[in-house]
């Protein structure tokens, strides 16, 4: 305020002492030449910044008495009445002609409006823009049209960091460079509001960006959950915690039927990581249901990809939800083996250790082709007296190995030439490879070589052997899923046997690694951090046979067993015996089938439960009696898009039901996009550079948006951005200056 009336002070506008700093703000202005220069600093070509206490000090008063053409300037002249009505009448008619333009739009955006007290619709007539607010929504359009773009190219907001320019040197960050960009290129919205803002405010905040880019992202989001909520039911899918620009995210999926009746699989945004699990449960289930807007009354399936840090947590976050919500069953996610899946929750260091070390191995060698050449030579040499085997693990060794089912197996049998060629690679003196490489190399090797590896590879492929066949069954067809549903016994049967006789077990998997490690010319020992532990201590006679079935097999076959168990509850064994409604299962079991007792679990979401059991014999009958030219439906995908399948309404909900399932693959691969472009951004964006926003408008990038939803959004939920800020005096139409 104060410094408001100063500025008109040194104008000499006796007329502008009345108006409130607000009036000012909203229409005067005051040429930045009438400041010292030291007043100012210049950001860029686009940006005249004043500091905080600059006041206007350079007028000319009297020139314009000595200057014939001057004398006569509206800066001087005082308006009459008559004249300010006609200013105001050319304003309502500008103002006028550009509504006329945009009539139609408004009168489509009226809303009914429900009261909270009635819960009578009532209608509202829509209210016309003004010219400032027109102007005002163009603006902010053009600002969003930026950060959509930013997000779809996966452009990080900022630029060039402090540290990399030389002192004195500016440059602008992304986003400030794409609005100068339009600006030169034509942009006249962005133009005429550039030179109407203050010239010491900041263009556009980093607040204000972020505010604007949670808004696209909600409202990007919100195009997926309005189809979820469509179609009622939906299952939640997250994969493994990622760093978001130093914090833990977990992503979060979610798996639904549209209305084209295809299984589909969307990310929906990334939730904050939280050490405590009672705490992330409470976040996890606010964030579903209030943030986002989800009913979990309707979820019918949870999964989580986690590794062994995190898999407990993500147990507490799944029991706490089957709490709430019985009908969410916990179960596998298609995406993952279940070896896998198992092997990455044993709850053993040396175990997630281990896991890692493979991955890097992996990751290096698909990094670089040429190391894969070498590889081949290796394997060559290895496997010359059996080339079959030779050939068929360089196949493997370009593709991605470390998710198969059978991966401990293939490891076992690669192993040696993995550490042959890495060795090479490592002690080579020529510039073949460069240091990175060989440096590279080197440290892996050294990592397959310890014996802690190599009993854990050993133990686990030989734990995981008594599950392979089961969860590549998992991953088949229907048929595979409905019949693997009913072998589980069989498989736990074979696991609490083993368990029961783990000393002998242990003693064959020991001797297996031991001999594995002689031919790597390894020592076997027990792991130095335990010896160093133990030294000292008088129970150090601990063999490394009997200390890696304590702290190895007995826990590994323990957690495979009780994991099972919860990933194929009852409920969900309920679930995937109704797969028999799918017309191949059916014919398999000779059409004599009972869905009727395994569907009990979903009557409530049946659209006529009472029919169930007619329309279920019907089913039978159509398939049963069929032409012989016709084929039975092998999947759910399949049954779903059958044209009568409207005429037996309780078998489509029970399909679509199930289709959901996490455990379920997604048949068609184009709808699993979601958690292919999840990976695609996580690999090609630098971790500081990731930012959860815009990694929601880069992965569904072909959703569409609605800008003016956007723009309406800011407004209402930030109403003072809209205004100018008080810390300058613009014109009006009449000049104040002589250069305004």
């Amino acid at each position: 305020m104060a410094r408001c009336q100063r500025w008109v002070e040194n104008c000499r506008r006796a007329d502008l002492e009345d108006k409130t700093p607000d009036q000012l703000n909203k229409h005067y202005r005051l040429c930045a030449k009438h400041f010292e220069t030291s007043m100012i600093c210049r950001s860029s070509p686009y940006r005249t910044v004043l500091r905080d206490n600059a006041v206007p000090t350079i007028f000319d008063l009297t020139s314009h008495l000595n200057n014939p053409h001057s004398r006569h300037r509206k800066r001087i002249k005082e308006l009459s009445e008559d004249e300010i009505r006609t200013l105001k009448q050319q304003k309502i008619d500008e103002a006028f002609e550009r509504q006329q333009a945009t009539q139609e739009l408004n009168e489509s955006n009226e809303q009914n409006t429900v009261s909270e007290e009635g819960g009578e619709e009532q209608e509202e007539e829509a209210v016309p823009l003004t010219l400032e607010e027109r102007e005002n929504k163009d603006y902010l359009k053009s600002l969003f049209e930026i950060l959509i773009l930013m997000g779809k190219q996966n452009i990080p907001l900022d630029g060039h960091g402090v540290d990399e320019l030389p002192e004195g040197i500016f440059t602008s960050d992304n986003f400030q460079a794409l609005l100068e960009y339009r600006i030169n290129s034509g942009d006249e919205v962005l133009r005429k509001r550039f030179e109407m803002t203050a010239v010491n405010l900041e263009y556009c905040s980093k607040t204000q960006q972020k505010q604007m880019l949670e808004i696209c992202e909600s409202c990007v989001r919100e195009e997926t959950l309005r189809e979820v909520r469509d179609s009622h039911f939906f299952s939640l899918v997250t994969d493994e915690v990622v760093d978001i620009a130093g914090e833990e995210h977990l992503p979060v999926l979610v798996r639904f039927v549209d209305d084209s009746h295809n299984l589909r699989e969307e990310f929906i945004g990334f939730l904050p990581y939280e050490a405590d699990p009672e705490i992330l449960a409470v976040k996890f289930h606010t964030t579903i249901t209030e943030k986002w807007g989800l009913n979990m009354e309707y979820c019918r399936g949870q999964a989580y990809i986690v590794s062994s840090g995190f898999a407990s947590k993500m147990k507490v976050v799944a029991t706490r939800l089957l709490e709430k919500y019985p009908q969410a069953v916990y179960t596998l996610c298609s995406s993952c083996a279940l070896n896998i899946w198992l092997a990455k929750s044993v709850p053993v260091v040396g175990v997630s250790i281990a896991l890692g070390t493979i991955e890097e191995v992996c990751c290096l060698f698909n990094q670089f082709p040429q190391l894969l050449v070498e590889l081949d030579n290796t394997i060559s040499v290895l496997f010359q007296n059996n080339e079959v085997k030779g050939n068929e693990l360089k196949e493997i060794c370009r593709s991605q190995w470390t998710g198969r089912h059978d991966t401990f197996e293939v490891l076992v049998d690669l192993i040696q030439a993995l550490v042959l060629c890495l060795d090479a690679v490592c002690s080579d003196s020529s510039v073949r490879w460069n240091n990175f490489i060989a440096g590279r190399a080197f440290v892996l090797s050294s990592a397959l070589t310890d014996f802690d590896f190599i009993v854990t590879i050993v133990i686990l492929k030989n734990a995981l052997s008594f599950t392979r066949a089961f969860g590549k069954n998992l991953q088949g067809q229907t048929s595979d899923v409905f019949f693997a549903a009913g072998s589980l016994t069989a498989v736990l049967h074979s696991l609490n046997e083993v368990m029961e006789n783990i000393e002998v077990y242990h003693e064959f998997w020991f001797e297996e690694a031991t001999n594995l490690a002689t031919k790597l010319d390894v020592q076997v020992k027990l792991p130095g951090k335990f010896r160093r532990a133990q030294q000292g201590s008088l129970d150090s006679e601990i063999t490394s046979e009997n200390y890696y079935k304590e702290i190895l097999s007995v826990p590994t076959i323990e957690h495979i067993i009780q994991e099972l168990k919860d990933i194929f509850s009852e409920q969900h064994l309920k679930a995937l015996k109704c797969l028999s409604l799918v017309p191949s299962v059916m014919g398999q079991l000779k059409f004599n089938t009972s869905e009727e007792h395994h569907a009990d679990m979903y009557k409530n979401d049946l659209p006529n439960p009472d029919t169930l059991s007619a329309e279920l014999h019907c089913w039978r009958i159509k398939w049963k009696h069929r032409g012989k030219d016709i084929e039975l439906p092998a999947t759910i995908y399949e049954a779903l898009h059958l044209p009568d399948i409207k005429f037996f309404p309780n078998v489509y909900a029970l399909l679509k039901v199930l289709c959901i399932l996490p455990v379920m693959k997604v048949e068609n691969e184009k709808y699993e996009m979601g958690r292919k472009r999840l990976k695609a951004y996580l690999k090609n964006t630098l971790t500081e550079q990731r930012s959860s926003n815009l990694a929601l408008l880069n992965i569904n990038f072909d959703i569409k948006h609605d800008l003016d939803l956007m723009v309406d959004t800011y407004i209402k939920l930030y109403p003072e951005k809209v205004e100018f800020q008080e810390d300058f005096i613009p014109s009006n139409n009449s000049e104040v200056t002589e250069d305004a």
